[in-house]
This record gives C-alpha cells, structure tokens and sequence, in this order.
C-alpha cells in the first residue's frame, strides 16, 4: 500500500490535506508533515480544517498554512490526503470540499477506521499517525528535515502520553531516537504543550478536580463540564488533557468519563482507560471512535442524559 501512494503523491501536483474536527496535536503534526513531504517535491498543497488551530498549537512549525474552510469558496485539488480519522465523518465540514471523483487517501492508526479511503495506510498497531507517516517517508525515501522531525515526534509524544502509554512500542523509541538526531529541544516542545498554565487557569482547574465522582467501588471516575465552566479557561489551556493526566494517576482508577456540554441536545464524551476496559468499543457503540485506551464521541442528549447511556455501556465492561 505504501509503495502505491507514493506512486500516487508522485503522479500528482495538487493536495489538500485535512484531518478531524477538534484536532489534537498528532492530527495537526500529521497534517504539516505530510505537507512538508509534498513541497519537497515541489508539489502544490492546501491544508484544510474545520477550524482555525487554536493558539497554543502555534509553534509547531509550518502551523501558518493551515486555513479554516470556508463554505462558498472553491477548493482546487488533484488527491485528497485525510490523516488521523477513523471514518471520514469526522472532518466535519470540509467534506463539503471533497469533490465527487477525487482519489482519497486515508492514512491512520486508529483500530476504529473503517477503510475510507481510495487508498487506506492504516497501520493499527502504530502509536501514532505521525509514526505511521514515518514509516511512509522512510519508504519514500524523504530526506528528514529538522522541521519533519519536530512535527513527526510532537504528534508521537502527545499521542504515546509523552512515551508512557501502553501503545509504545520498541519501534516508538527508535523512530523518536532517529528523530532526536536533528538536536531539537524535546525539553522545549514538552514545556509549550504541557508547562504554560495561567495562574487563573489553575485555580479554575482546582475547583473541578474537587468535584468530580467516583463510581463503581472507584475503578471509574466521571467529570462532568458545563459550557459556562469551560469558558472560564483560556485558548491556552488544554482542560480534557490535563484533567485525564491528573485522575489517571489515582490508584486503582481503570477509566475516567469526562462528558461536556456542546449544545443543548448533544454532549461531547471524551473516555480513557488504564488496562482492559476498552473505550473504543463504548465510543463506538455511540459512533464514535478510538482506541482501546483512549476515545470519544458525541452522544445525542443533554449532559445527564449522556451520562447515564456511558456509564450503563461502561458497566458492561467491568
């Protein structure tokens, strides 16, 4: 599969890129690392999301190119490259922007994806997209850039849980030990994504992490974020993140449910898990999507009553 899709970026000129809706920093890196491989070999590329990046993703590099689409404006392209999505729903609306014909490629690491593409690289037992888009360039042959290589181990570290997730393997280190050899601050990029907090943004994160529940003797802990709660925090502030990084480390905690009011009739459900419960299965019940540790979902319904469809699913599991 490799070797045709690179058959194919090298029969065209014209790319749009684009990836989920939300997107995390694996899905961006992706995003600008397949774009720096196209334009070094002088091909033409758009890079197209849902939404503009938010801020504090603004120093990864090349990060400037990425556009927020825009309904009445046309989208001129030859190959559509789609990473990090397990079924291409996901992108939102760019989907408007696809045209009927186009050769679509998926490139993933999802064990949700359902093959979307024209031309599918989804490797499911990679740690990360970033890392299965390693695998591509080295059998492209591309020539690693300083910039590649800042973008392809920022999509490993944050998805890999800065290498602490189970779904690191011995090919993980050694991809981010080629990597390194570029002399970059690994100290830096972890710092911008994880060491910036507000004053006012960690007291706001104090008085939700003394809130949350309990359930199920205290293998599950569930949070639940009402919008005017999340608006109280920065751009900056990554708060899903930080509070799964906290209430993981608990002892005896096997999955924490963070459910978060999106609009009146629809809940955002975020799950991670530690050992055998498999959230990608509970999202997916909801169409949603994942892996077995880490997912998500939207559920129809207002926050109460999201909470009880996932935690009757989740109880299954246990």
């Amino acid at each position: 599969m490799m070797k045709k899709i690179i058959q194919t970026i090298k029969k065209y000129q014209k790319f749009l890129i684009s990836t989920h809706v939300n997107p995390d920093p694996d899905a961006l890196c992706s995003e600008l690392a397949v774009a720096l491989f196209l334009k070094s070999l002088g091909k033409k590329v758009t890079i197209l999301n849902e939404e503009e990046v938010l801020t504090r993703f603004h120093f990864f590099p090349g990060v400037k190119q990425i556009k927020a689409y825009k309904e009445k404006q046309h989208y001129n392209y030859d190959v559509a490259i789609i990473v990090d999505c397990g079924d291409l729903n996901r992108i939102g609306k760019v989907k408007n922007a696809l045209g009927d014909g186009k050769i679509l490629i998926n490139i993933d690491h999802h064990i949700t994806n359902d093959f979307f593409g024209n031309l599918n690289l989804v490797l499911k037992k990679s740690s990360s997209t970033a890392e299965v888009l390693y695998e591509l360039l080295l059998e492209a042959k591309c020539k690693l850039t300083k910039n590649l290589a800042i973008n392809l181990y920022c999509g490993i570290m944050t998805d890999t849980g800065s290498f602490r997730y189970s779904n690191t393997s011995s090919r993980t280190h050694h991809i981010v030990s080629e990597l390194r050899k570029f002399n970059f601050s690994a100290t830096e990029l972890y710092s911008n994504l994880y060491e910036t907090i507000s004053l006012k943004d960690s007291q706001e994160f104090a008085r939700i992490i003394s809130k949350f529940d309990t359930l199920y003797k205290g293998k599950i802990i569930y949070v639940e974020l009402r919008k005017k709660v999340v608006e109280r925090f920065s751009e900056a502030f990554d708060l899903r993140d930080a509070l799964f990084r906290f209430l993981r480390s608990i002892y005896g905690v096997e999955a924490v449910v963070i459910c978060t009011e999106f609009k009146s009739d629809k809940t955002r459900v975020n799950l991670r898990s530690s050992g055998n419960i498999n959230v990608a299965k509970i999202a997916a019940h909801f169409k949603g999507g994942g892996h077995h540790n880490a997912s998500g979902c939207q559920i129809d319904g207002n926050i109460a009553q999201a909470r009880q469809k996932v935690l009757k699913e989740i109880k299954k599991s246990l």
